[in-house]
């Protein structure tokens, strides 16, 4: 996940916050679009995503 949020960072020129804002909004349509697979891609993304909502404020 790290990698990605680094790569939205420079391609894009946003913030980290921004970057995982941008994650998590992927996520959540991917959720929509594909609700059979909501849970594994919750799953992933918790996995690699940070831990607490308030660690990605933060960043």
């Amino acid at each position: 996940m790290k990698e990605l949020i680094d790569k939205l960072m420079s391609d894009a020129g946003i913030t980290e916050a921004q970057a995982y804002s941008s994650v998590n909004i992927i996520k959540e349509f991917a959720k929509q679009r594909f609700p059979v697979f909501a849970g594994a891609i919750d799953r992933l993304f918790d996995r690699y995503g940070p831990k607490e909502e308030e660690d990605f404020l933060d960043q």
